[in-house]
């Protein structure tokens, strides 16, 4: 399921439902979020929605020739703001839609406050108001699958090499933005950068791809811009070179901007993964997630956590996986690893997670069998797209979750670790 397509859905019918003309869209603070994430401004613009207010803003103006359209959560300060506004109304008419429902005295108090009868909806419940919902049509019914995050605490661990994957992991993406104002050298207008999969065709076409393909990629992406880059010397000697330039002109711009963001993402998630020693950990978590030689780990989580340049939560985080790994192994040197992480300065709040990590995830709390000792002879070696000659050790782990998905396909989940409720027909599909 698409989340940010069934949102942009969602709040397209709720504008559609207000009829043409012009629109207020009055938020609040999250929900200002969401719809940011889902619309772009020219988007919006383009449902006749004109202006967008917080309603805990108190110096709005009266327009009354506008219509509000009121997405907000069903919070006691929402409650009350919008009892407020509609006190004094300062738009034609309401429609108001909660994300979620709110009590039946909260709609009295909203109703008692309406004297000037300017509210035209008031929608908040999924079965009343089904046709909100209804995007799609299926002959199967859906099926619900509920998980334990507890049966699988070793994947969340990992490091991925995705695009996406990093920008989250390395850099942080917060309703679309990356900070990167704590780059070496950045510029001005670099410091926060957009990255949507809605709006920017080069990272919807890349979201999934590995580190060493966007490199690839970023490369055929300079080339072709250097291509369509303008001449310095070229000569603007008639209206019709003038008019090609202005015409071209917007396009090259865009193209120029998706140039500078990628190049920048990339060579701050490069530098990281450099500094990080990233490659090597990596590798190392691979290990303890998919292989079963203790000695090897044994060994190689002790040199890592001894290299200064291998970050504390890095180092906690490959502790934690050989807790989990080798939890019951009669030779487990987990004490000895709890110290080396002490000599490296680590926060004692960061290595009680390991012993939190265990005690969440571990053998006595798992459903499935999590580590399997025959997973090495599984093991399929690919490559990376675009680096010749060096082996994908960083993807060897596959979730939980593809297996159980796997069987659930297939008919063949067991009944032990996931009963159910409703015709086994259902579950079969």
């Amino acid at each position: 399921m698409n989340v940010t397509l069934a949102v942009k859905q969602y709040i397209s019918k709720m504008i559609e439902n207000s009829g043409p003309g012009m629109k207020v869209l009055l938020m609040d603070k999250e929900t200002t979020s969401i719809v940011s994430v889902v619309y772009t401004q020219s988007e919006i613009l383009q449902k006749e929605v004109y202006l967008f207010e917080r309603i805990d803003s108190q110096n709005r103006d009266n327009m009354k020739h506008l219509k509000a359209i009121c997405f907000l959560r069903p919070t006691k300060e929402n409650v009350e703001n919008l009892i407020q506004e509609l006190r004094r109304p300062k738009y034609s008419v309401y429609f108001i839609y909660f994300s979620n429902v709110i009590s039946k005295s909260e709609i009295k108090a909203l109703a008692e406050a309406d004297e000037q009868e300017v509210v035209a909806e008031v929608q908040q419940i999924i079965t009343k108001e089904y046709e909100l919902f209804d995007f799609r049509k299926t002959e199967v019914p859906p099926l619900l699958l509920i998980l334990d995050r507890s049966d699988d605490a070793i994947t969340p661990l990992l490091n991925q090499w995705t695009y996406q994957a990093m920008v989250h992991e390395l850099l942080g993406l917060n309703n679309n933005r990356i900070d990167l104002s704590r780059v070496p050298g950045i510029s001005k207008d670099l410091k926060e950068v957009v990255l949507s999969a809605e709006n920017d065709e080069f990272y919807a076409n890349n979201l999934y791809l590995n580190f060493g393909e966007i490199g690839t990629n970023i490369k055929n992406l300079m080339e072709d811009f250097q291509k369509k880059k303008p001449k310095e010397q070229q000569k603007l000697e008639s209206i019709s070179d003038m008019k090609a330039f202005v015409d071209n002109y917007p396009q090259f711009k865009k193209m120029s901007g998706t140039v500078s963001k990628h190049v920048t993402v990339v060579g701050e998630l490069s530098r990281l993964v450099s500094e990080r020693h990233l490659m090597e950990v990596s590798e190392l978590e691979q290990e303890l997630a998919c292989q079963n030689d203790h000695s090897s780990a044994s060994q190689n989580v002790r040199r890592l956590l001894q290299n200064p340049r291998v970050s504390e939560m890095d180092a906690v985080r490959l502790v934690m996986l050989y807790a989990l790994r080798y939890e019951r192994h009669s030779s487990s040197i987990l004490p000895g690893l709890m110290e080396e992480l002490n000599r490296k300065g680590v926060s004692e709040k960061h290595c009680r997670m390991v012993t939190s990590m265990v005690e969440y995830g571990g053998k006595r709390v798992r459903g499935s069998d999590l580590v399997n000792p025959q997973d090495a002879v599984a093991i399929t070696k690919q490559f990376f797209k675009g680096l010749k000659g060096v082996e994908n050790v960083y993807t060897q782990h596959a979730p939980l979750l593809q297996e159980t998905l796997d069987q659930l396909i297939k008919g063949r989940l067991k009944d032990s670790h996931f009963p159910y409720l409703g015709p086994s027909s259902l579950r079969d599909r």
